[in-house]
């Protein structure tokens, strides 16, 4: 993500201040492009085998510039067939009348009865004040300015009835992940503190609750599952077990087992990915996709480590020093199909993105396997945020400095594109937060900055 990562800071990056600019600039007319779908195939996706929905895949075509359904305006590059609706601004007015924080991030949707429940992320790394900041009721610390929004959309309209602030008071809140228990774990990627000029430690991971926060229900930091810059997590619904990202280089893929299914705040343990026979097994390149890795998780034995304020790394070295798998700026997350699915922003030889997977067996040992690599920035360059949607087709947002794209992974391994961001003057900014409604239908996905939330159907 634009905020997120170390590596980033090759290319040219804009200071806050210019951020801030940039959220008050006036979103002018776009010319006419037709965008062609790249389609990219790797040999071994042609054998997977994902769980088949009936449903054959889908290759939409050309993009075109589309206007907005309930505003005209024309925000996205998207296949014939498809529309779209914007809501969620920076600066607009929420429920309260408060404006909506900027840097919209990872989300999640809930079906609610007649509405889907939306949380949002904003990865805001400023102090609690600042022109764009999460402002709520009980912040975990009065300092902070990050943290998540909710919406309710209406399931016809699919637009807003009604908006406010579920969590305040944390730090950079980049991605996260849902539960099966219907809850949102909103991940924290900065591990800051007191030295920095907070009130509190910061790092961690918090459950955002379905339901606006109680005045007197103060958000809880899930300190044993470590404190690292954090991105996204995915819940395995059979074990309640967690498995956590990490966007740094070096950095390992985690996963938290909780003393109770459901019950994070009670504790657990937190591991990180060892290649079996293999001590600090580098993933970040010469991998060979559709070779399986036996893995094994070895235990961090203090997760809450305070030295990770001056090191970001804190966590990460006492996995390493276990033998620990090594891998390179990780970010999305997701559980599909009794599989846990995540992304290496800049992994691979060519630098530009990996996609893996990880399947649990029995006991404490899985699979780890890398199922995509990118060749070329034009096939996909730079993912972040995935989802799954009808057919086994994984949806990946781009975060990089030129252009974004919706792509979409299909169960045979063929790459193409589905989006396109060309807000005016904001074309090169990344795409975030995708997720479907429960119903497949409506795919929820984020444009960072200026910061707008877009739904987006079609026929699928």
């Amino acid at each position: 993500m634009n905020l997120c990562g170390n590596e980033k800071t090759i290319l040219p990056k804009m200071s806050k201040t210019t951020r801030r600019n940039f959220l008050q600039a006036s979103l002018a007319g776009v010319g006419m492009f037709a965008f062609q779908g790249l389609t990219h195939r790797n040999d071994f996706f042609q054998k997977r085998q994902f769980p088949d929905l009936g449903i054959e895949d889908s290759f939409y075509g050309e993009l075109f510039p589309t206007p907005s359904a309930n505003t005209g305006e024309t925000f996205l590059a998207l296949p014939q067939g498809f529309q779209y609706n914007v809501f969620g601004q920076t600066g607009s007015p929420m429920s309260n009348g408060q404006p909506t924080p900027m840097l919209p991030d990872g989300m999640t949707v809930f079906d609610t009865g007649n509405t889907w429940t939306l949380i949002r992320n904003h990865e805001v790394i400023d102090f609690a004040g600042v022109t764009g900041a999460v402002s709520g009721i009980s912040p975990y610390d009065a300092n902070a300015g990050g943290g998540t929004t909710t919406l309710l959309i209406d399931k016809v309209s699919r637009l807003p009835v009604s908006s406010f602030v579920s969590l305040s008071g944390t730090l950079q809140n980049c991605a996260g992940g849902v539960t099966p228990w219907k809850t949102w774990i909103s991940c924290e990627e900065n591990t800051n503190g007191q030295s920095s000029g907070y009130f509190q430690p910061h790092g961690y991971c918090f459950e955002v609750p379905l339901t606006v926060q109680s005045p007197t229900n103060q958000p809880i930091a899930l300190t044993q599952m470590g404190r690292f810059k954090h991105e996204a997590v995915a819940v395995d619904r059979r074990t309640g077990i967690i498995y956590l990202t990490e966007d740094y280089n070096p950095c390992g893929f985690y996963r938290f087992v909780p003393n109770r299914y459901g019950r994070l705040a009670e504790g657990g343990r937190l591991q990180m990915l060892a290649v079996r026979g293999q001590n600090n097994y580098d993933t970040r390149t010469n991998q060979t996709a559709g070779v399986s890795l036996m893995a094994d998780w070895v235990n961090i034995p203090e997760p809450n480590t305070p030295l990770a304020e001056a090191d970001v790394s804190a966590v990460f070295n006492q996995g390493f020093a276990a033998g620990g798998a090594v891998f390179k700026r990780l970010e999305g997350c997701f559980a599909y199909a009794e599989r846990i699915y995540f992304t290496s922003t800049t992994g691979g030889n060519a630098g530009i993105g990996q996609v893996w997977e990880y399947r649990h067996r029995k006991g404490d040992s899985g699979v780890l396997k890398l199922i995509f690599e990118s060749p070329d920035a034009s096939v996909l360059n730079y993912p972040d945020n995935i989802c799954f949607g009808k057919n086994g087709s994984q949806f990946i947002c781009e975060d990089n400095n030129a252009e974004n794209h919706i792509r979409i992974l299909s169960k045979h391994g063929v790459m193409s594109n589905f989006a396109k961001n060309i807000v005016p003057n904001f074309s090169t900014f990344e795409f975030n937060g995708c997720v479907f409604s429960p119903d497949l239908r409506t795919l929820f996905c984020n444009i960072q900055t200026p910061g707008m939330t877009f739904a987006i159907w079609g026929n699928w």
